[in-house]
């Protein structure tokens, strides 16, 4: 039987759905996922291993720099886009004309319609955020955060079943961090049903694939719920809510901004979740529980 060392892994994977008719252009350049090196082991044994090869991913917009992202390279495309709108720099996919991602030289090359307006502007307040190898968000998509509307919880509920059925998925995937370790995992799931996964070197990044994947295709994420192998940090909340998805669960723990924001926006947090066993930190309105089941009634003795 085949291992998983045996396969290839996949660091992006979706399912096949149409793409917009006012989509930009995306030439899926992706890097190599994997660097084989030597590495001596506890015994004084040498052996090779594969680790992530990490790399930069420097973004121009109209010929501007804007921002390198130290990435993976799985959906470069994906990511730029992504990393586009969850920043509040574009409102819509059709913003964008096309994404050119060279990896010779280590760069993407946005090109817009019509370009943005007041880039500068919305540049200029930078946040270095707790994402792996220092995320950034720009301060003009904090501000935006409080317009975000989300569905209610009457529209967008998980009941504990699927929530099992996602660890479960989650937890049987052929995946670099399986074979290599060190990258985050990301997935957006309909159901049980998953659309689309994406690993990368930091779950930020990861996120922003997904965010692109469903601008391409014209996905909304009221009655979806994304996963993630990271913590749950303001910065992912925020994105999620950007995406619009109101249900976050997470192999790891919440800090307590990502618990305050999402309460504020009525987002539900799963944290902590892994085999049968999860918190839901926030937003029980959603979570449709099942009940503990009943201790065995005890046989009454005669004395």
């Amino acid at each position: 039987m085949p291992t998983f060392e045996d396969e290839e892994p996949l660091a992006f994977d979706a399912v096949q759905l149409p793409r917009r008719a006012d989509a930009p252009r995306l030439n899926q350049v992706r890097g190599t996922l994997l660097r084989r090196i030597e590495i001596v082991d506890q015994h004084g044994e040498r052996r090779d291993i594969d680790i992530p090869a990490e790399r930069p991913l420097t973004v121009f917009v109209d010929k501007r720099e804007l921002v390198t992202l130290m990435t993976l390279g799985a959906a470069p495309g994906l990511l730029v886009l992504g990393y586009l709108l969850n920043q509040g720099l574009i409102r819509h996919a059709s913003d964008v004309e096309s994404i050119d991602v060279d990896w010779s030289v280590d760069a993407a090359a946005v090109k817009t319609h019509r370009g943005i307006d007041g880039l500068a502007e919305k540049t200029a307040r930078r946040v270095v955020t707790t994402g792996c190898g220092q995320g950034t968000v720009f301060g003009d998509a904090m501000a935006q955060i409080g317009a975000v509307q989300l569905p209610t919880a009457q529209s967008a509920r998980i009941a504990q079943d699927t929530l099992l059925r996602i660890l479960e998925l989650m937890k049987s995937r052929n995946s670099v961090h399986r074979q290599a370790g060190s990258v985050h995992g990301c997935a957006l799931f309909s159901g049980t049903d998953m659309l689309v996964f994406v690993e990368d070197v930091g779950r930020h990044n990861a996120i922003d694939s997904i965010a692109g994947w469903m601008a391409v295709h014209g996905i909304d994420g009221g009655d979806k719920v994304f996963y993630t192998t990271g913590r749950l940090t303001s910065e992912m909340v925020m994105k999620s809510a950007h995406m619009g998805v109101p249900i976050i669960v997470s192999r790891n723990g919440v800090t307590a901004m990502g618990h305050e924001l999402a309460g504020k926006l009525g987002m539900t947090l799963f944290g902590r979740a892994a085999g049968r066993h999860f918190l839901c930190y926030c937003g029980f309105e959603r979570f449709d529980a099942d009940p503990m089941p009943c201790a065995p009634a005890q046989a009454l003795t005669a004395d």
